[in-house]
């Protein structure tokens, strides 16, 4: 691609006792005349610490070196000022970070890129799982997977799959595993890596995962090496666990539409999983707070019918009572247990969602968190689930860890009702509550998380430790945990001789691996207790997973790796840092929304900015297919852009806040008659309907007229009137032929533009633009076609590479974690100049904005203006 030939990837993994050391070496050589950008970027499990970069160009080899991510930081800091830095490591997907680093090389130059992470492999559903990204962009002759694996339980199972898999590249994976072993290569040749027989694109693109599991004649396996251990536990054949579930659901006004029915979907689905000796309740939030019923009440097919019924008729309107829902699921669930209403032996759970941040009642995150702690008592764990971007992800994660729970992102895409599901199943079915794996306490010392509240079936625990004397070669463990027919308690003993048996085959075992397994397990644990953790305490816990970190070369959200590059050819150096889940998952910056804020939409072939740009509104217009969007990206320097194709009389629901109530809806026209020249008819807002519910107002506004209605009381002008009304809360403005404005007190204001064409033009009709000015003053729920946009939003470009149109390169966008190809391309703006307009560079989003905008385009078609 573009003069650079990758001409060898090689993804070799091993993995021993779960612990999987991955190295990803690619070679590429510059087959051009002139030096040459190359670039390198891997996508990587977000579970996995980086360990080891370097780069060898030309016999000659960089290194990347860990360091503190503070000394790092202020080490390039002058760097960075001038531009010389670059981010190595961003979210890239909803399991993935993109590492992505870039060297100018010379002519016929060679480079050698080789990256090493590290990860704990977690049990889901009974098997291990391991995910691979492949995605190399071009054909490469020397392209190889090689897993190789090895378990002292012995292999039970190991399949191997791919997304891309064709029938015929399914031959290629090549699979073996017997006793200890298993062995795993996928080497596809040019030809069978092609789309097509005489294609150049390769169909290399998308997860391959390969999945395992281990023989368990025991309920757990104990292997100390070296003056370390690992214990793991996951007994099998366990009666189920009664389980006692209280759903607490955000039912308030941004769940509305597309949110709550994948809701209400995946709800109707877990009705029908749950068991006859289960109990279970609803509790709904918005403005107040309701229940299905008033205790739990035990899933008979009888109730659970009704709880369908209950579950059909949900909807979603008003504010964000969290704190009023939360406490009230508590209160149910404590309830139960003191009036002995649910069995003794059963587990309780609390599964909350929300998509919004709470501002009814409580609001403030830390009171809340304070109250639900009191209330959970250590009973029970809590699953905060966060739908979508609006969510405070880092309240919800803290909340859940302080309550022996963890918190989940869902991904407002099709598959959210999945995802929902996914998780319910992965704690459906609880074995044991209570579990506890006691040590020696003066044998051991810096023991990894050793009791938990709820072990699921198809899970696996798994504790870590190091021996006081590091020479002590044997280990008893007191196990318990309280079942569903009586409590489990048993001793299991080890000594290093049977570990060593069970290690014969040495060339499987990577360095001290069941030292790095204890720090990566002790490391990812403190940075969780990080998170709730507050004062001297959270400074502890730093100092300790940062020294761990540095000693075992992790990059960690405490380190960063710094890259050194070659000084030659302006490259610049890079940090490697680890995204932080909330922050970084999806770039969410923290922006000053000061003065006037403004979000354009100029439907005159529509255009938007993001509400975040300062200064005076910028007028565009677009040369493409309408309507036409362009969101301003003030912090890149640079816009993005997209088009929504429908057909006249289609209305669009554009902004859409359940807080304040204000809604704006554009009705679609097309020309006057069909262009037989154009693929994609031209469409404008020909229509406009803003409406305020809290002041009862509706204004509607045509290229003819402009009608306001107050009440039951109706006031009509046309465009060659002048206006200045102003009434309770209101102030509407006309200036005659050309645009009118609608101030609202303590809220935003709309600017609505007329574009009027010759009244003889043979196709063109008169059409409107829509700007709105201090878009802050729209609460955080605000959606909508334009409306998503008011907040902040971020995106990457990498790979910029020519096009279809040679004068328009394409390139690859990373935004609101997704992954598209887009186009760079122009729109007109013609502030200064109106008669021919100044050309403005936006990166153009294909496809109706698929991946930009939240969901898809046909979601936000409206049935009327109001």
């Amino acid at each position: 691609v573009n003069g650079i030939e990758i001409y060898s990837m090689k993804i070799d993994s091993k993995v021993t006792s779960r612990f999987a050391h991955n190295v990803i070496t690619s070679r590429a050589v510059n087959r051009g005349n002139v030096s040459k950008e190359v670039f390198f970027d891997v996508d990587l499990p977000k579970t996995a610490f980086i360990t080891n970069f370097s780069m060898t160009i030309d016999g000659v080899t960089y290194p990347g070196t860990i360091k503190e991510k503070e000394a790092a930081k202020k080490q390039y800091e002058k760097a960075v000022s001038r531009g010389q830095t670059a981010g190595l490591v961003k979210a890239s997907g909803r399991k993935t970070e993109k590492f992505t680093v870039s060297v100018n090389i010379k002519a016929a130059s060679k480079v050698t890129f080789e990256l090493t992470y590290e990860e704990l492999l977690k049990r889901h559903f009974g098997k291990y799982n391991m995910f691979i990204k492949v995605k190399p962009k071009q054909l490469v002759k020397d392209f190889e997977i090689e897993v190789n694996i090895f378990e002292p339980q012995g292999i039970t199972e190991l399949e191997a799959e791919g997304t891309f898999i064709t029938n015929e590249l399914q031959n290629v994976i090549k699979k073996t595993f017997s006793e200890k072993k298993g062995h795993i290569s996928f080497k596809p040749t040019l030809d069978q890596q092609r789309t097509c027989a005489t294609c150049s694109q390769s169909v290399l693109d998308g997860d391959f995962t390969v999945r395992y599991d281990v023989k368990r004649t025991t309920p757990d396996n104990l292997q100390i090496v070296n003056g370390y251990f690992v214990h793991f536990f996951a007994p099998t054949n366990l009666p189920k666990l009664p389980k006692n579930i209280i759903f607490v659901m955000d039912t308030s006004g941004s769940m509305s539409g597309r949110a709550i029915k994948q809701t209400k979907a995946a709800l109707l689905k877990i009705l029908d999983d749950i068991k006859e000796d289960d109990y279970f309740n609803f509790v709904l939030f918005d403005s107040e707070v309701s229940t299905w019923k008033e205790t739990l009440i035990k899933a008979t097919p009888e109730n659970l019918d009704e709880a369908r019924k209950f579950v059909q008729q949900i909807d979603a309107g008003g504010l964000t009572s969290l704190h009023g829902g939360l406490m009230r699921g508590i209160d149910i669930l404590n309830a139960a247990h003191e009036g002995n209403l649910v069995p003794r032996r059963s587990a309780s759970i609390i599964i909350m969602l929300t998509d919004g941040q709470p501002n009814v009642g409580v609001s403030n995150t830390q009171a809340i968190e304070t109250d639900v702690k009191n209330a959970i008592g250590g009973k029970y764990p809590l699953y905060n689930l966060g739908f979508g971007p609006g969510v405070d992800y880092g309240f919800l994660e803290k909340m859940a860890l302080e309550n022996k729970g963890l918190a989940r992102r869902i991904y407002p895409d099709s598959d959210a009702a999945l995802q929902l599901q996914g998780f319910y199943d992965e704690v459906s079915n609880p074995m044991l509550t209570d579990v506890e794996l006691n040590y020696p306490a003066n044998e051991i010392s810096d023991l990894t998380i050793n009791n938990f509240k709820h072990f699921y079936d198809g899970s696996e625990i798994v504790v870590a430790g190091r021996f006081v004397d590091s020479n002590q070669n044997h280990l008893t463990v007191d196990v318990r945990g309280e079942g569903a027919d009586d409590a489990l308690s048993y001793t299991t003993q080890q000594d290093a001789d049977q570990t060593a048996q069970a290690f014969q085959e040495q060339e499987y075992i990577f360095g001290e691996y069941i030292e790095r397994l204890w720090a990566y397990l002790t490391i990812e644990q403190l940075l969780e207790k990080r998170i709730a953790a507050t004062g001297e305490e959270k400074e502890n816990l730093t100092a300790e997973a940062l020294a761990l970190s540095l000693k075992y070369k992790f990059v960690t959200p405490l380190t960063s790796m710094v890259v050194t590059k070659p000084e030659e050819n302006d490259n610049k150096d890079g940090i490697a840092d680890k995204p932080t889940e909330g922050i970084d998952m999806f770039t969410i910056l923290m922006y000053l929304r000061s003065q006037v804020s403004l979000a354009l939409c100029d439907l005159c072939k529509i255009t938007c900015t993001s509400p975040l740009y300062q200064g005076q509104p910028t007028w565009y217009t677009s040369v493409d297919g309408d309507p036409h969007f362009i969101i301003s990206v003030p912090q890149k320097k640079d816009a993005i852009c997209f088009n929504i194709n429908e057909n006249p009389g289609t209305v669009l629901n554009l902004v859409n806040d359940p807080v304040t109530g204000i809604t704006v809806n554009g009705e679609l026209i097309g020309d006057k008659r069909a262009n037989n020249d154009a693929k994609i008819q031209n469409s404008y807002f020909g229509k406009l309907g803003i409406a305020n519910k809290h002041l009862d107002l509706k204004l509607t506004v045509t290229p003819e007229k402009i009608t306001i209605q107050n009440g039951n009381e109706k006031t009509g002008f046309t465009w060659l009137d002048s206006v200045n009304m102003q009434q309770a809360g209101l102030t509407l403005i006309i200036n005659r032929k050309k645009n009118l404005v609608l101030s609202m007190s303590n809220g935003p204001s709309f600017v609505v533009v007329l574009h009027q064409v010759w009244k003889k033009h043979p196709l063109h009709q008169d059409f409107l633009g829509l700007y709105t000015l201090e878009g802050d003053k729209l609460s955080e729920q605000t959606h909508g076609l334009l409306g998503q946009f008011f907040h902040p939003i971020d995106f990457t470009i990498l790979e910029i590479h020519p096009g279809s149109d040679p004068k328009k390169p394409d390139a690859t966008m990373i935004v609101k974690n997704n992954e598209l190809i887009v186009t760079r391309g122009w729109q007109k703006d013609y502030r200064r100049d109106p008669k021919h307009g100044v050309d403005i560079p936006c990166w153009f989003v294909h496809d109706n904005g698929a991946g930009l905008i939240d969901g898809v385009h046909t979601d936000y078609i409206v049935s009327s203006l109001f």
